[in-house]
């Protein structure tokens, strides 16, 4: 099977590219920390680590087989030692890969992650979409590479600052979770695999956010996850500036508020799609939003963000956005 090489770590890893695998091959002893079904937990001689992207024939095939069993078959593909290696599943392509490095002094951080967030994003806390259940795969995945020695506890503490740090992309982005009105802390089936090197003469024995290790742990990480996320859905910043993908946050039936309209439907929809893009509109309807967000929070009192989301609004220029805005409060926060 051919491999390209992709990339190279300091301390000689070689990160190879094939069709529907990133693969990670170690030239230092690593320990490491993965959420996989193969090896996963804490392991002191890892080799190599890798991502594997399902297609639909894996996809079926695995509804009747066991996900460790088939991660091992995989090794046998790669010729690899199933017992020194773990690896990540997802329905992402392997072509949108990103891979972000930091160094600072003797300490380098790399992330490579693979994300797509467009059917499975959740928030910590949504109602569950399944009590106990077989075939669910990993969609935002990220292996970390540090080239310092970190014990088992430190690896904990960057592991936990890897999941905020994935966090905070999302929500920077401002992506909806599909099962509540929140904005996404992730989705449902992430995975995550971080290694230090054993064999450094450096260590590290903090990762957290006030540590220089956990900046760079949290700068890669937030990094990767949105050049991922842009390469896999093609959501960015700019995809976000708008006035209909901030609305949808709170779902409601979009027909129901057609069929409400005192206007002809198809013009409406002409003049809205000429505003919603436009920086003040998208400004205007974030800020009601917020103030739903506060009173459904118990942080502001319902009378009062109502009374000031309806002064926001009728401050807004645009007829369309307005009758937006009016109905997704009195839905709302009435």
């Amino acid at each position: 099977m051919k491999h390209r090489l992709i990339f190279q770590s300091s301390v000689n890893d070689e990160v190879f590219y094939l069709k529907d695998i990133v693969f990670v091959k170690f030239n230092v002893r690593r320990n490491g920390i993965s959420t996989s079904k193969l090896n996963g937990g804490y392991s002191n001689n890892f080799e190599s680590v890798f991502n594997h992207h399902l297609s639909q024939q894996n996809i079926d095939y695995l509804e009747g087989h066991d996900v460790e069993d088939y991660l091992i078959q995989q090794c046998w593909t790669l010729n690899i030692d199933s017992s020194r290696t773990t690896a990540l599943i997802t329905l992402a392509r392997m072509k949108s890969t990103s891979i972000v490095y930091k160094t600072f002094k003797n300490i380098e951080v790399i992330a490579i992650t693979t994300a797509g967030v467009r059917t499975n994003a959740s928030r910590a806390g949504d109602p569950s979409s399944y009590y106990e259940e077989n075939g669910k795969f990993g969609t935002i995945n990220t292996i970390i590479l540090i080239n310092v020695r970190l014990d088992e506890p430190t690896l904990l503490e960057a592991f936990m600052t890897a999941t905020e740090a994935k966090t905070v992309a999302m929500n920077d982005l401002k992506i909806p979770s599909q099962y509540s009105n929140h904005y996404a802390t992730g989705t449902g089936t992430d995975g995550l695999a971080i290694f230090s090197n054993t064999e450094s003469d450096i260590e590290v024995t903090n990762a957290g956010k006030h540590s220089k290790l956990g900046e760079m742990i949290g700068q890669c990480v937030i990094e990767s996850v949105k050049k991922a996320v842009k390469k896999q859905v093609w959501i960015s910043p700019k995809s976000q500036s708008n006035v209909l993908v901030r609305l949808n946050r709170y779902q409601l039936d979009i027909n129901e508020f057609y069929d409400s309209l005192d206007c002809d439907k198809k013009e409406f929809i002409r003049h809205l799609q000429k505003e919603m893009k436009k920086q003040d509109n998208v400004a205007v309807t974030t800020s009601v939003l917020n103030l739903i967000d506060e009173a459904n929070l118990g942080l502001v009192k319902k009378e009062d963000a109502f009374n000031l989301a309806v002064e926001i609004k009728e401050k807004c220029n645009s007829y369309p956005i307005k009758t937006l805005l009016e109905y997704w409060i009195n839905y709302f926060i009435r």
